[in-house]
């Protein structure tokens, strides 16, 4: 636990640490049957791989939702599930993400315990806000940070000095969040107090920088915060 007052602000990246990206292909698990998981994980997967493969090729950037849309082509694809219907819905879906149960009350005790909170996240602005609306959450995040300020993904550094830049704080009164291994070493270079959320009990990436906290979800993280 740290010491009261250490931490002035708590970022969360947003997809898979704050957000259920499988919630979209699970919604249609009735109708999707085993393929539904199988199309889940390629779907993110490609979603990611895209985002930094169109960081690296320079002057390919596109929004995190059109990366979303591609990538989930190609996974409907590999499944043999081309069919327009199913594409729209599970689009929609997306758009509108439940947040992991244990969300809103963490945030409400961060907020009651006078912190800021913010996301700091791939997602192109229109997706964030309408995952913070579908969720119940909007009312407890201050400050929603894209990459698109810069144009491009995460882990780029410059990402992660938008919120110093925002906030005006030094990165080590900032605790930051993230369910992705390369996410958090990366925050953590950047200064950040790196509390890993690794919901799928991932081993330790072999990358510099750890994380300074490892956690299974973010129940814990007012705790750890020194947030009674």
């Amino acid at each position: 636990m740290l010491p009261p007052g250490t931490i002035k602000a708590c970022f969360f990246d947003a997809y898979g640490t704050l957000f259920d990206v499988n919630a979209a292909a699970r919604a249609l698990a009735g109708e999707l049957g085993a393929e539904w998981q199988p199309l889940a994980e390629t779907w993110r997967a490609k979603q990611l791989n895209y985002s930094w493969l169109r960081s690296l090729m320079g002057g390919a950037h596109a929004d995190f939702w059109q990366v979303t849309a591609d990538a989930l082509d190609f996974a409907l694809d590999e499944r043999k599930l081309n069919r327009p219907d199913l594409r729209q819905r599970l689009l929609d879906l997306y758009y509108n993400l439940a947040c992991f149960p244990e969300v809103p009350e963490m945030l409400r005790r961060l907020k009651q315990a006078g912190l800021i909170t913010g996301i700091l996240s791939n997602g192109a602005p229109a997706m964030l806000q309408a995952a913070c609306t579908s969720s119940g959450i909007a009312g407890l995040i201050d400050h929603c940070i894209s990459v698109e300020e810069v144009g491009i993904y995460k882990p780029d550094p410059r990402i992660y000095r938008l919120v110093t830049d925002r906030l005006h704080l030094p990165a080590s009164a900032i605790a930051f969040h993230s369910s992705n291994g390369w996410d958090i070493h990366a925050g953590k270079r950047a200064g950040f107090y790196a509390i890993w959320i690794n919901r799928a009990n991932q081993p330790a990436e072999r990358l510099p920088n750890p994380p300074d906290v490892m956690l299974t979800s973010l129940s814990d993280v007012p705790a750890v915060l020194g947030v009674t």
